[in-house]
């Protein structure tokens, strides 16, 4: 048959292979009997293969019958005119130089380097897969038989180089399938791309690994943006920092925490502060498609083998797809689980220092948690930091006031803003301020909505007063001007506020964080209470951390709605969600606030637990006065008479809210005289119970 540079197979027209393909398959199919799948009784499995080697005149050709003791014959003749060529030897160009390079790199025998050689061309050259596989069922066990003979290597050798303990299957390079039954199937390479790479040009090393680690892009923090975790990374930087120098084995380090918190920025911080390169395992391929465990894990080991002797640090982001993608119900286990051993010395010896990030760690096998040097939780950074964050993430384009709103909202991580702003940036001069700023709402709340997450607190929180907070507005039984002075002075308290709704009890905690130069951490009952076992337990725990770790002033609004005599409590969280209130209340160095409307339903134990409870209640005629004054003056309205102010006087169920919520409504329906506003004060207390509303007749 002549040598046409191109053939075709299956209507495509592919490269012609090189003769060392045509060399193999004739050995698969002559030597090893691969001729029983091959040549059937009235077909060849393959006419392209059939074709390629020779045998075209029996493909569809009616004056030729299909002989196959003629085929055969013609094999057997085939076979012996390609082994006695010399010129069949040779390996296609590129692939002997990148072989060298890597066997340098990864230190791979003679042995194991033909082995590779003929498992990447199996996988990269179509017929030679077609050869192979009629072989028929390869077992394990006569693997090493069927290689030895294909590539005319000593046994012995070969059984060594494809021992699990073997530089070429502990790099990863090459996996084997027990399960498989096919040749193609029983050898996997790392990856289809790396197999056409390798053939494809002479390149650096790492480029043929472009599908399964990258560099990893340079850090856009800094270590002053976790301020908040500075106590590890005091010890976590001096021992990475250790390890490198001395090249130390089984470094492994767990960073985890809900996402959006910076992880993944946070060990490219490392690495610059380190000056260490840093490599990361992808979790996708080149055409965007997600890389499932296994391959994610082969990757992971060639890293380990290949910069085993350089200075370098890898980060295995997202490892729930190797410790967590099996299924209990299905009875299928992780890829962790069914190569726990492997694992297990892996984490013990591994050369090459590895950052493993997860988005939590309830899944992780006890077995492994032990054996990472350290486990790292990464929190939501505090508002201050937020701030910075977030405005260095806008890059000028968001003013302040907007930075401050974006940062309230907790889970918001910076990169959402960055592709807002990088959205927004090239129209900007199209749009008016106010616009703007409603556009970047628009984008990031839409982002934070599908994560799951609350969006950006409202521009007219209704939560805050339309003016400074001033104490002396608020009815308490103590003086709350004098209870901050104290707090101020002794750094810790606890306080149960109670009264009716609107009396100023949240604002004062407010106020109160204000006074004493911390962020407030607000929790509701409600945003503690769960129905899964346990887990109120652990956000109210999470609650009090949060607040040590912001050295903030916690405060839990609506306390009553979980914080209930436990002697009433129908479910069993209403017990533990108490004792575990308690527990933390008493371990708790800060200001501790909560508010209700419901103090008799509170649990007695809860309550003796506060050092002090405050009575918020309805505000006095000359509080109710002056407020309106202040009101009034704001809003523009004229100075009211003496007998607005006697008609006032008739409204005993006032509150600050009650004024807050009036000067909401001059938003949209304008309030012109202090009659109106009168009038809308009155609207809001006929709306209490027991409210009293009847003045008109006055």
């Amino acid at each position: 048959m002549g040598h046409s540079e191109k053939f075709l197979y299956q209507n495509a027209v592919f490269e012609e292979p090189s003769e060392i393909v045509r060399l193999w398959a004739l050995r698969a199919i002559v030597e090893l009997n691969g001729q029983r799948e091959f040549v059937m009784h009235t077909c060849f499995s393959s006419d392209a293969l059939a074709n390629y080697l020779g045998l075209g005149a029996w493909i569809d050709n009616a004056d030729c019958d299909f002989n196959r003791k003629a085929i055969r014959q013609e094999l057997q003749r085939l076979h012996r005119a390609v082994e006695a060529d010399k010129n069949c030897q040779a390996l296609p160009v590129p692939l002997p130089e990148n072989i060298q390079r890597l066997a340098t790199q990864c230190g791979l025998t003679d042995t194991e380097c033909r082995l590779l050689e003929f498992v990447i061309l199996m996988h990269n050259e179509r017929l030679l897969g077609e050869a192979v596989d009629s072989l028929g069922r390869v077992t394990t066990r006569s693997l090493s038989l069927i290689l030895s003979a294909l590539l005319k290597l000593p046994l012995r050798a070969v059984k060594d180089a494809l021992c699990s303990t073997g530089t070429l299957r502990q790099s990863g390079l090459v996996n084997i399938d027990h399960g498989s039954l096919d040749l193609t199937g029983k050898l996997e390479i790392i990856s289809d791309g790396f197999a056409e790479r390798m053939c494809a040009s002479a390149t650096d090393p790492m480029a043929l690994f472009r599908d399964m680690v990258i560099p990893a892009p340079p850090a856009e923090l800094g270590l002053d943006d976790y301020t908040h975790i500075a106590p590890s990374l005091a010890v976590l930087l001096p021992y990475l920092r250790h390890a490198l120098e001395t090249r130390k084995k089984g470094v492994n380090v767990l960073v985890y925490g809900v996402p959006g918190t910076g992880k993944s920025q946070l060990t490219r911080t490392l690495a610059h502060a380190l000056d260490c390169p840093l490599f990361q395992v992808t979790s996708e391929n080149e055409d965007g498609e997600p890389i499932n465990g296994e391959r994610r894990l082969r990757a992971y080991r060639v890293t380990q083998n290949f910069f085993e002797q350089q200075p370098t640090m890898v980060v295995f982001d997202e490892a729930e797809d190797v410790f967590c993608d099996g299924d209990y119900k299905l009875d299928r286990r992780s890829t962790a689980q069914s190569r726990k051993a492997w694992m297990n010395r892996t984490l013990e010896s591994n050369p090459v220092p590895t950052l493993w990030i997860s988005n939590s760690i309830g899944w992780l096998d006890p077995a492994y948690t032990r054996r990472f040097d350290m486990v790292l939780e990464l929190p939501i950074p505090p508002k201050a930091q937020r701030e910075r964050i977030i405005h260095r993430a806008g890059g000028g384009f968001l003013d302040m006031p907007m930075v401050r709103r974006l940062a309230e909202a907790e889970r918001l991580a910076p990169a959402v803003v960055a592709r807002a702003v990088e959205v927004l940036r090239p129209i900007q001069a199209q749009l008016s301020k106010q616009t703007v700023d409603g556009a970047v709402e628009l984008l990031i709340n839409a982002v934070l909505e599908v994560q799951g997450h609350a969006n950006i607190p409202a521009r007219n929180d209704p939560n805050s007063l339309p003016e400074p907070y001033d104490p002396a507005f608020i009815r308490a039984d103590v003086d709350l001007a004098r209870v901050s002075e104290g707090l101020m002075r002794n750094g810790a308290g606890r306080l149960c506020l109670y009264g009716p709704a609107g009396t100023g009890k949240s604002a004062y905690g407010r106020w109160l964080a204000d006074q004493l130069g911390k962020p407030l951490l607000v929790k509701r009952g409600s945003d503690l209470i769960s129905m899964w076992p346990g887990e109120t337990k652990t956000n109210i725990a999470e609650a009090f951390k949060q607040a040590v770790r912001e050295n903030a002033v916690l405060l839990i609004d609506e306390v009553d709605s979980f914080l209930q005599e436990r002697r009433g409590a129908q479910r069993s969280w209403g017990i533990t969600g108490v004792n575990e209130m308690l527990t933390q209340m008493e371990s708790f160095d800060g200001v501790f606030v909560v508010t209700t409307k419901l103090m008799g339903h509170l649990d007695q134990a809860a309550l003796r637990r506060f050092d002090l409870k405050v009575r918020f209640g309805f505000l006095c005629d000359e509080q109710a006065w002056a407020l309106f004054l202040r009101y009034c003056d704001a809003l523009g309205i004229a100075e009211a008479g003496a007998a607005v102010r006697r008609k006032l006087g008739y409204l005993d169920k006032l509150t600050p809210g009650d004024f807050a919520a009036v000067a909401r409504q001059h938003r949209f329906r304008p309030l012109t005289t202090a009659e109106m506003m009168l009038a809308a004060l009155r609207a809001e207390c006929e709306l209490k119970e027991g409210g009293s509303g009847q003045i008109g007749f006055l």
